[in-house]
């Protein structure tokens, strides 16, 4: 079991989607994602398997939230940065965002 401590560990914040392109190299259909978590984290890279659910020039300007404390992950050519956060629903994976506009780089909490 985790322990709340351990979910204290997890620095989950917003950012917004600047670019989207697709991940030609990827062994599964997925996205490469620039992605701005604000001025105190700036621009971070993450690959997405989240092609069934979303088009490349929708993701723009979206709000998701995304861990940005765990090592950078070499995927294929693309050195994934930060862990984008969604939902296996049937449709594919869905992505989590807050209800309403938020700063970039607010915290989950």
């Amino acid at each position: 079991m985790a322990t709340f401590d351990d979910f204290l560990k997890l620095d989950i914040r917003v950012g917004e989607i600047i670019k989207a392109e697709v991940f030609e190299k990827a062994k599964k259909p997925a996205y490469k994602l620039w992605v701005d978590f604000g001025d105190e984290i700036g621009i971070k890279k993450s690959s997405a398997q989240i092609t069934e659910c979303y088009r490349c020039e929708e993701l723009i300007d979206k709000q998701v939230l995304g861990v940005v404390n765990f090592p950078p992950r070499q995927i294929g050519d693309f050195m994934s940065e930060v862990l984008i956060l969604g939902v296996y629903g049937s449709q594919g994976v869905v992505l989590i965002q807050p209800e309403q506009p938020v700063k970039k780089g607010d915290r989950l909490g």
